[in-house]
């Protein structure tokens, strides 16, 4: 189990901001790697990609709150996930707890206890913090930048445009629903009993060689120093 601890800070009062990071279908497109697929209640699913040069892999799961404290602005999120190929499987608890820093800011800290089997295990807890730190500030720096992109809620010619907007999502997904007969709700996602399906972008893989380059190149290094020196004793010994 490790535990990886981190810190965020966004530009957003504390009471919005907690409304925001507890809004998971608004954030999902944030995260680095992640794509929500559905929602079942309290039940949140989707996948998060990894990718480090030639091996690729998914992990597919769901995540639900088991702690959320509006006053105290804490909330703690349970995920699992397992890889796609089956060999290997992913947990974490997320414990969340905002700080406001003035009457514009919050500052947002992350602890996370992480338990990862399989492919991605074998870069061991070093990488997987230097990973964590790197993918939440790419979070919270999205996540900033989408916030400043939208418009205040008291301009009216924004809040005007919105319904169009809805309006083609909602159009287009109804079409592509149309083929298995599935309901669509208002805001173009199609509900299938008590789950409803989230059609957005597909997410692009994490490039882990992206993200911890320098930290996996340290882990690399020995074993390519090792691989020469043995190719090097094997061609001596083929010339006596």
């Amino acid at each position: 189990m490790d535990k990886l601890l981190n810190e965020f800070t966004v530009n957003r009062p504390i009471a919005e901001t907690w409304n925001v990071l507890t809004d998971v279908e608004r954030i999902a497109p944030c995260m680095p790697g992640a794509a929500l697929e559905e929602i079942e209640g309290d039940v949140f699913r989707g996948v998060v990609k990894v990718k480090l040069g030639a091996i690729s892999t998914a992990f597919k799961g769901q995540a639900n709150f088991i702690e959320r404290d509006d006053d105290a602005h804490r909330a703690v999120l349970k995920g699992e996930g397992r890889d796609t190929t089956g060999k290997g499987n992913a947990s974490a608890l997320i414990t969340a707890q905002l700080e406001s820093i003035d009457a514009a800011t919050t500052k947002c800290f992350v602890e996370t206890d992480l338990h990862i089997t399989g492919k991605v295990a074998q870069f061991g807890r070093g990488i997987m913090g230097d990973v964590s730190k790197k993918l939440m500030n790419q979070f919270a720096t999205n996540l900033n930048t989408m916030l400043d992109q939208q418009p205040d809620a008291a301009t009216a010619p924004a809040a005007a445009s919105e319904p169009a907007a809805v309006t083609a999502a909602s159009a287009a997904t109804a079409e592509r629903a149309s083929t298995n007969g599935a309901p669509v709700d208002d805001t173009g996602a199609i509900r299938d009993g008590g789950v409803r399906k989230i059609n957005g972008p597909a997410a692009a893989p994490i490039e882990l060689s992206d993200v911890a380059g320098s930290a996996i190149l340290k882990r690399v290094l020995p074993l390519l120093g090792g691989l020469v020196l043995l190719w090097i004793v094997v061609r001596r010994l083929r010339r006596h």
